[in-house]
């Protein structure tokens, strides 16, 4: 990175070191179990930040899926059924 003089010294930290920063934290510092027990805060953490749907919502969007299904569903079986005549034909 370069400065508006287009140095590209490394900047010095404030009590004069000019080594670079321990990567980590920590986090390396902490065992398996707390690791473990700050992984699940965080995942209830995100979850209630979910916005979940309605009763109605839900009804809807598992309708939607259903008929969809039913329809490729259909649509495969039409086409396999149509591949298969098309070999019997060519087979014998």
């Amino acid at each position: 990175m370069t400065d508006a003089i287009g140095s590209t010294a490394t900047p010095e930290r404030p009590d004069g070191d000019t080594k670079t920063a321990k990567k980590g934290g920590k986090r390396g510092k902490k065992g398996p179990l707390a690791r473990l027990g700050l992984f699940y805060r965080q995942i209830i953490a995100e979850l209630r930040k979910v916005v979940w749907p309605t009763r109605n919502q839900l009804s809807t969007y598992t309708t939607v899926v259903i008929i969809f299904v039913v329809i490729v569903i259909g649509l495969v079986t039409v086409i396999d059924l149509g591949f298969t005549e098309v070999i019997k034909y060519v087979f014998g």
